[in-house]
C-alpha cells in the first residue's frame, strides 16, 4: 500500500513541476527569433546619443582663437611633413651611427689588411655613415607623410561631394 501511494506522490509532482514557459498559452503569441533580432540590430533598434553629456564626461571649455589656429597649423600636411623629416633624420642618423659601430669593415684598408683603424677614421665613418642613413631616413620620412597627408585630405573632399 505504502508503494502505491509513493508512486501516486511522484506523479504528482513531476505534474507539478513541470515549466511553465515551456508550454506555450493560447493567449499569448510566441516570441520568434527574427522578431528579437530585428530589435538588437535591425531598423528597430532604438538609436542610442552618445554625447559626452550623456556618457558622464567632463565639460570642455569652449576653444580660443589661438588654440584653433595652433591646431589647424598642427593639422597641416606642412607641418605634419617636417615633423616625419625631423624625426626620420634623427632615427636615421642614431641607426646610422649603430650600424658603423657594429660593422667590421670601418676603417678596412684593402691594401694593408692587418692594419688596425685609428679612432679617428672610425668616427669619421660612424659620422658619414650617420649622416647618409639620416638623410635617406628624413627625405622617406617626408615622402610618407606628405603622400599621406594628401590622400587623406582628397579623401575627405570627395567624401563632402559624394554626400
Amino acid at each position: 500500500m505504502a508503494a502505491s501511494t509513493g508512486a501516486a506522490d511522484a506523479a504528482a509532482a513531476s505534474h507539478s513541476t513541470a515549466p511553465a514557459s515551456s508550454v506555450p498559452s493560447m493567449g499569448s503569441p510566441a516570441i520568434q527569433y527574427s522578431m528579437v533580432l530585428e530589435h538588437l540590430v535591425g531598423e528597430k533598434r532604438p538609436i542610442k546619443d552618445l554625447s559626452p553629456g550623456v556618457m558622464g564626461g567632463l565639460p570642455v571649455p569652449p576653444k580660443s582663437d589661438e588654440q584653433k589656429m595652433i591646431e589647424r597649423g598642427m593639422e597641416s600636411c606642412a607641418f605634419k611633413s617636417v615633423l616625419a623629416c625631423v624625426g626620420g633624420f634623427v632615427l636615421g642618423g642614431a641607426f646610422g651611427v649603430f650600424t658603423a659601430g657594429i660593422d667590421t669593415n670601418v676603417g678596412f684598408d684593402p691594401k694593408d689588411p692587418l692594419r688596425t683603424p685609428t679612432a679617428r677614421e672610425v668616427l669619421k665613418d660612424m659620422g658619414q655613415r650617420g649622416m647618409s642613413y639620416a638623410k635617406n631616413f628624413a627625405i622617406v620620412g617626408a615622402m610618407f607623410s606628405c603622400t599621406e597627408c594628401i590622400i587623406e585630405s582628397v579623401s575627405d573632399i570627395i567624401s563632402c561631394f559624394v554626400r
